[in-house]
């Protein structure tokens, strides 16, 4: 009888899981379903259900986090995973899939705080984000991405980039598109290695016309009136078009009045002038002005801890800094964001080593369902970058006052300089990695990190460190 009542339990807790709730449809317009009943303003939309427009179909989901999730006519898709963990943003887990035609997906404020564990699937390809807001096509065997604001980085399946995996996949195989790059699209096939770079949006089939009532947003970075969700890329290349056309009507010339005959003039002769005596001209020797550029103000980082630890006040409030500032990523108590300024670009080759400036540790001893923080300290940090394989090595001991502990972490660093490390899955001395290589006050770099010391205890930190010398 207990046997039967846990597993009826355990039913129970299965279908709770199974029917959370990823957000609520707020427009709907011709043929749509969310599995197999009409969708309908105000409907609920659970983790893993089917939604579907005919040919005249639209659907707008607002996600639980205030995000969107738009298909357009003729599409299939489904939210897979909507886990939104507030206290602990690591553990938000999101995951989109489009199974054909075309959607767009606009980031939510838990995706923004936990970009590194969304990704948005297509038949061919794993997307992850920087913070988005994107449009994708696809069929069996095409995927073509465009980019609204911010960034994606997209990547074909194979290798170590599954579609069961979470987050974006880097490596060899992927590529970037931001919003900076107008007018361009990635586009990967069944079979291809890569992404490849296309240039006309026109491709991407979003060019319907939207149905009346369907709710507006205005596209970030965009000046002038307020923009569709949809706006029609023919209308966007119109514009275009039109102001490049009237940036090359010439000027029209003065009038000349008609019926006014024209009457030759004689030539006028110049007044004959005696010359001047000559005398030898006087050189003044010039110098040329020293011109000192303006230095480039590159994006910087600022990390820290943004909860209390150990009866020690936080350094910032995450949510007042997520509003300054880019959130890169949050481990635990600490967070790491790129501060204003211009986006730094990695070099494609050579190697840059780090020493550690500055850094915070906690050990967390846990009891059960409690734990007990304690500070801890770090020393013989080190940081290399190897930027021709795109991958970063660091290491440090670190130290409570009985005892020093050896741990390592290594991963990849993208175009823009953020940095993913490998999972650790568990192992002792091995850290998880997230952090941001800057080109501000001649290069800098910062990551958060958490680790396993024994099966009782934990570490929970981050770290700033400058250019090492040579």
């Amino acid at each position: 009888m207990r046997r039967l009542i846990i597993l009826a339990s355990m039913t129970l807790m299965a279908s709770a899981v199974q029917a959370a709730e990823a957000g609520k449809v707020i427009f709907v317009a011709g043929a749509a379903q969310v599995v197999d009943r009409k969708a309908a303003e105000g409907d609920a939309v659970q983790e893993g259900e089917l939604l579907q427009t005919g040919a005249d179909g639209f659907i707008y989901v607002k996600t639980a986090d205030n995000g969107l999730f738009i298909l357009r006519p003729n599409t299939k898709a489904r939210i897979v995973t909507y886990h939104i963990d507030e206290a602990r943003p690591e553990n938000t887990r999101v995951k989109l899939e489009l199974l054909s035609g075309v959607a767009r997906s606009k980031s939510g404020d838990a995706v923004k705080r936990a970009r590194q564990n969304f990704r948005f699937n297509t038949p061919v390809a794993a997307i992850g984000v920087r913070g988005t807001d994107f449009t994708v096509f696809t069929d069996d065997t095409t995927s073509r991405v465009s980019v609204l604001s911010g960034g994606v980085v997209v990547s074909g399946f194979g290798d170590a980039c599954r579609p069961d995996g979470v987050g974006p996949c880097e490596g060899a195989r992927s590529r970037e598109l931001s919003a900076a790059q107008r007018g361009q699209l990635l586009q990967i096939q069944q079979g291809v290695a890569a992404p490849q770079l296309l240039n006309g949006a026109s491709v991407v089939p979003e060019a319907q016309v939207l149905p009346n009532g369907a709710p507006v947003v205005v596209a970030p970075g965009r000046s002038g009136a307020v923009t569709p969700v949809e706006m029609s890329v023919d209308v966007r290349k119109s514009e275009k078009l039109v102001d490049n056309v009237n940036s090359q009507v010439p000027k029209p010339t003065e009038p000349v009045s008609p019926g006014t005959p024209s009457v030759p003039q004689p030539p006028v002769e110049p007044p004959v002038v005696p010359p001047a005596p000559t005398k030898p001209p006087v050189v003044t020797p010039t110098v040329p002005p020293v011109v000192t550029p303006d230095p480039v103000q590159y994006a910087g980082i600022k990390w820290g801890r943004w909860q209390e630890v150990a009866y020690l006040a936080p350094n910032f409030n995450l949510t007042i800094e997520g509003a300054r500032n880019q959130l890169v990523a949050v481990i635990g108590n600490f967070a790491v964001f790129r501060t204003a300024g211009q986006e730094y670009t990695v070099p494609e080759r050579g190697n840059m080593g780090f020493k550690l400036a500055d850094s915070q540790a906690f050990i967390h001893t846990h009891y059960g369902t409690t734990s007990v923080a304690s500070a801890a300290s770090m020393s013989n940090g080190k940081l290399n970058v190897d930027f021709g394989s795109k991958t970063f090595a660091t290491s440090f001991d670190l130290a409570n006052k009985d005892e020093k502990f050896n741990f390592h972490g290594s991963g990849v660093v993208t175009s823009d300089g953020t940095m993913y490390g490998e999972r650790s899955n568990g192992r002792r001395g091995v850290l998880n990695v997230q952090g941001l290589l800057s080109g501000a006050n001649g290069g800098s770099a910062s990551y958060i990190f958490d680790g396993r010391i024994d099966d009782q205890r934990t570490v929970n930190g981050g770290t700033y460190w400058t250019p090492q010398a040579h």
